[in-house]
């Protein structure tokens, strides 16, 4: 029961770790940048924001874009935060449908808990791996968003990519920690079952041959 909790509770975190995840990528306030107080661009309306997608201008009642289409004359942090992003929202889509097959309350036939575990395991493996895209590009483009321009402040895309990551990796540790150890428990059971089997099914014999050897000896 405990087990069956721990891995309910880690396919949950999960799932929030990888929405975090999407909402990061898909948003492009990841930094505010200001020359002046944050107060003071507010009111002169030279906010901006930049993220891997855009470039923002913030004022007042006004939210404008510009795109950066231009793949090659990007930055390497910029084009590294669209890979590694872009791969753990991807890889977490299986990763969840894998997690969620292997649940205790879902059955596929007459499939052994053993296969379900090693695909927990696998899952958990995924989820991780998303969790690593996230702390890498969350922590390498604000550095390299301040090395370039001057950062100012953290946006809320960043926050969102930070509590996705620590969700992923928790999430993913939890799955992959607690599908091991049912595994290594249920194999130990199987193998203490198995020696007293061997144990019971020696003594009939034994029995058998000492009561022969009385009848015979009467």
């Amino acid at each position: 029961m405990a087990n069956s909790c721990l891995q309910l509770s880690g396919f949950l975190i999960s799932c929030l770790g990888w929405l975090g995840i999407v909402i990061a990528i898909s948003t492009n306030d990841w930094v505010m940048m200001c020359k002046y107080g944050l107060n003071t661009c507010k009111k002169m309306d030279e906010l901006e924001a930049k993220g891997p997608w855009a470039d923002c201008v913030i004022s007042t009642g006004i939210y404008h874009c510009y795109f950066l289409t231009q793949i090659l004359e990007l930055p390497a942090y910029i084009q590294t935060t669209r890979a590694l992003m872009i791969t753990g929202s991807i890889l977490g889509l299986p990763a969840v449908i894998i997690c969620l097959m292997s649940m205790p309350c879902i059955s596929l036939g007459n499939e052994a808990q053993s296969s379900k575990n090693k695909r927990t395991i696998l899952g958990g493996v995924l989820i991780l791996i998303v969790g690593l895209c996230g702390i890498v590009s969350t922590i390498w483009f604000p550095i390299g968003a301040h090395h370039e321009h001057g950062l100012m402040s953290f946006g809320f895309s960043l926050y969102t990519g930070w509590i996705g990551t620590i969700f992923s990796l928790l999430g993913g540790s939890i799955l992959t920690c607690c599908s091991s150890d049912s595994s290594s428990s249920r194999s130990y059971q199987d193998n203490n079952r198995f020696y007293y089997s061997k144990q019971g099914g020696g003594n009939p014999p034994t029995a058998a041959s000492t009561n022969h050897a009385k009848s015979a000896h009467v």
